[in-house]
């Protein structure tokens, strides 16, 4: 079963007209998308977009033989002139099947949101999912599902939608996660690429054709490091950088190495922010023995953050102590973060983690103080050599330092 993309972006396209906004400014060239729209075996049209048939010629194929046209946006859009030769438009009831003459089977899949899903089975026996914008999949019961081929989603909007897939098993590892309605959300290009790798998924330019099961190029496939370590500042945006990289993923671990700090209204606000915007599926775990999570089976972990466990493992040592920091105390701390770096080495779990990068400005005034700043940057350099991928965030920025 071959698919060609006619369009890959939003509904209103990308650049978005009359928008002034950094993404659609640089979203020129091979950056620029139209609307989604995909041509299946070149029989079968999924969502009818203005130039449909200019953007087939583009990619070398033809509407000629389109034989069934189905819509999934919320509603039928602006209007759009439906070329000469076409079908009208239709749209198959969720939970329906319609069998085509050419050997394709479409069944509509429910969303949680306004629109239509469909799941396509071509005579060769590949699946492919295609969601419209903003929508996920509804009714999830959590029986295991076959995984599909390929699946066209929203990846950027409903990064959800994919947690859910992975969690019944109709997105595998040997799944293409192509993500389509691309907005202005993410600057187009190299950031695009990375936050698509992150969950798994690829984009392609439009006019793109993909046979459904094979990638083209092993350079393709997305590469999703087993161990991240997130570095920033404060307010740099380093522990929503950390979440993105695991929100479409099932049944992720939180593990908050600040405790509560019971009576302290401000930190409490922190924690309440951090917890509202994590997906409501992940779990929680309030400690700072990493150790053994990182040994044990399970789904990803997210550690936010190393700088306050190392607070927690100082403490222990007597750290801020200074005669009983000649008195054993490094000698204790060193030993911690010797056991912490090696069972990352070790862990087969998918781990994310957060920590400050101090040390840049102004030296601190006391010698515990300096003896943090010290320590800190001891561990983040002895974490960051265990893992595959280690960013930077500037300002809401990620930069790729390794990986």
């Amino acid at each position: 079963m071959e698919l060609t993309l006619l369009g890959t972006g939003a509904p209103a396209g990308l650049p978005r007209p009359d928008c002034p906004c950094a993404a659609c400014a640089t979203a020129l060239g091979a950056y620029a998308r139209a609307a989604t729209a995909l041509l299946v075996d070149g029989t079968l049209l999924l969502d009818l977009t203005p130039g449909a048939a200019l953007a087939a010629a583009r990619a070398g194929q033809s509407l000629t033989g389109v034989r069934q046209v189905l819509l999934t946006h919320p509603h039928n859009g602006p209007a759009v002139e439906v070329p000469a030769g076409l079908p009208q438009p239709g749209r198959v009831p969720d939970g329906r099947e319609l069998a085509l003459l050419t050997g394709h089977r479409v069944r509509a899949v429910a969303m949680d949101a306004p629109g239509t899903g469909y799941a396509v089975t071509g005579p060769d026996g590949r699946r492919l999912l295609y969601l419209p914008p903003g929508g996920a999949p509804a009714g999830l019961d959590g029986r295991p599902a076959e995984a599909y081929d390929l699946v066209l989603a929203d990846v950027v909007g409903r990064p959800d939608a994919l947690a859910r897939l992975r969690a019944v098993g109709a997105v595998g590892p040997a799944t293409d996660v192509v993500a389509v309605h691309l907005d202005h959300d993410v600057p187009p290009g190299p950031e695009l690429r990375r936050r698509l790798a992150a969950a798994g998924a690829r984009a392609v330019p439009d006019g793109t054709t993909l046979t459904v099961g094979v990638y083209p190029d092993v350079a393709d496939v997305p590469d999703v490091p087993r161990r991240t370590l997130v570095l920033g500042g404060a307010r740099s945006g380093k522990s929503l950088e950390a979440e993105r990289r695991l929100e479409a993923f099932p049944d992720v671990l939180y593990v908050a190495t600040g405790g509560t700090r019971g009576g302290d209204t401000e930190w409490a606000s922190r924690v309440a922010v951090h917890r509202e915007r994590r997906p409501g599926s992940w779990r929680t775990s309030e400690t700072c023995d990493l150790v053994p999570l990182l040994a044990e089976d399970g789904p990803p972990l997210l550690v936010d953050c190393l700088s306050l466990w190392l607070t927690d493992a100082m403490d222990s040592a007597g750290a801020w102590d200074d005669a009983q920091w000649a008195d054993g105390g490094e000698r204790a701390l060193r030993e911690r973060v010797r056991e912490l770096t090696e069972a990352v080495r070790a862990t087969r779990r998918t781990l994310v983690a957060v920590s400050n990068e101090v040390g840049s400005g102004i030296v601190p005034a006391t010698a515990s103080g300096r003896r943090y700043r010290d320590e800190l940057g001891r561990l983040n350099a002895a974490f960051a050599s265990e893992c595959e991928h280690v960013l930077l965030v500037v300002a809401g920025q990620a930069v790729t330092l390794r990986g």
